[in-house]
């Protein structure tokens, strides 16, 4: 049978599409990017926030159609949505025939082959690391080393959908690197919901320095990066390391969510304001060249005019290299969403647009020192007309930061790493010339 995927959220699951495309190649079936050509339609789904439910129903509805004008026969739903909702789900949507929570992936198989009618087979019967099939390229390539998350941050559902952290063995890791170098892959991408508390729950302390440490040892990588740092648990050896291992990219993301120190608290952050100025005060006075990146969160519960302001002068006066913004999202069982004093959307909705116009200068102005410098980017696509490729610096995180478009006056080939010189910026990405 064909078999089609769509994959919802972020990286961490899309690895586990990954191990889903695995076990379905596994298993004999053949994977189809055309939804009008497969007779099996499976959705991971992502329920973090309200934007990312309404985006998975949509999603849905719209795979339910092929149903009716394509070949589709069976359509499975899996993921984060289903984890939270599966019994409001399997009500209201009557056109999936399968809905499987996160917490059953360990009979996965054996539920889509009853479902499918055919004979269990012993081979291969549940998600594997080893066996996935990597869906962003030939040349990077992302590695989970870590499930869940034990941090209870008021506002976040991901405890309730994923369970506690679980660090995964470093051997395992290790291993599983080892086998995409063996693929070719040149930039490996470490994630978790929260990487720098890598280890801690196994070996009695954090162990992200140590992993990738013997990471940049494989000699295939070229590009090592990690996703997300949080910033209490950030350490001095994390820091030098950055600093001083070529492979690593110097690129730090460190979701803060907020300055004030009242909204933090409400938040159960574990750090203070002060904390995390001096942070990064310090991690830039170290490595002179990083980026840093930062996500907050406007109109928490309670968030006043003045907590606001506080925030945007911070962000005003931090300038930070990359900056992502998200409204509040009231999310069902969350300890913020019983708190009284919820902020009106129109009010979320204005500080989002002033914190986003700020960044958009900063921006600007950070683009602007990268004019006539001399960068390595990875080739990875060309455009529509032909009269660019496209590629990437060390500082981007695919499909998160801005883009490098390379003039077109030699010929590339994607995933290759170029010298290029910056010759020009637009509002979040670069363009540059190749270096002969």
């Amino acid at each position: 049978m064909k078999i089609g995927f769509v994959s919802l959220g972020c990286s961490k699951n899309l690895i586990d599409t990954e191990m889903v495309i695995g076990l379905f190649k596994n298993n004999n079936y053949e994977i189809v990017n055309n939804p009008k050509e497969a007779e099996v339609i499976l959705i991971n789904t992502c329920g973090f926030i309200e934007s990312a439910k309404v985006e998975g129903i949509n999603t849905i509805l719209e795979m339910s159609e092929y149903k009716k004008t394509g070949k589709c026969k069976l359509l499975i739903v899996i993921g984060c949505l289903v984890q939270r909702y599966k019994k409001e789900l399997e009500k209201a949507l009557p056109e999936v025939d399968l809905f499987i929570a996160i917490d059953e992936y360990e009979n996965i198989w054996k539920k889509i082959e009853e479902l499918i009618n055919k004979r269990t087979k012993e081979q291969a019967t549940c998600l594997d690391y080893m066996d996935r099939v990597v869906t962003t390229g030939n040349t990077t390539a992302y590695l989970k080393i870590a499930e869940g998350c034990s941090n209870r941050c008021t506002y976040c559902a991901i405890p309730y959908i994923r369970g506690p952290y679980i660090s995964r063995k470093m051997e395992d890791v290790l291993e599983e690197a080892k086998m995409l170098a063996k693929k070719g892959y040149k930039e490996i991408i470490v994630i978790a919901q929260d990487t720098t508390k890598y280890g801690i729950d196994i070996y009695g302390e954090p162990k992200l320095t140590e992993l990738l440490e013997k990471l940049s040892q494989i000699k295939e990588f070229k590009w090592i990066r990690f996703l997300y740092a949080y910033p209490e648990t950030i350490t001095e050896d994390l820091i030098q390391l950055v600093k001083v291992n070529p492979k690593i990219c110097k690129y730090f993301d460190i979701p803060i969510q907020h300055i004030s120190d009242t909204v933090l608290k409400r938040m159960n952050r574990k750090s203070d304001g002060a904390s995390i100025k001096k942070l990064v005060k310090h991690i830039r006075q170290e490595i002179p060249n990083v980026v840093l990146r930062t996500s907050l969160i406007v109109g928490f519960p309670g968030e006043t005019k003045e907590d606001f302001e506080k925030l945007y002068e911070f962000v005003k006066d931090t300038k930070f290299d990359k900056l992502g913004t998200f409204m509040y999202s009231k999310e069902d069982g969350t300890p913020a969403s019983r708190l009284k004093e919820q902020i009106h959307h129109n009010t979320k909705k204005s500080r989002y647009n002033k914190i986003m116009e700020l960044q958009q200068k900063n921006s600007n102005e950070n683009l602007q020192k990268y004019i006539d410098k001399e960068l390595e980017v990875l080739i990875e696509d060309i455009t529509f007309d032909g009269k660019y490729y496209v590629g990437r610096t060390e500082f981007d995180v695919p499909d998160m930061d801005g883009i490098v478009y390379v003039n077109n006056s030699k010929k590339l080939e994607i995933g290759m790493f170029v010298k290029c010189k910056i010759i020009d910026k637009q509002e979040y990405d670069l363009v540059a010339e190749i270096v002969e």
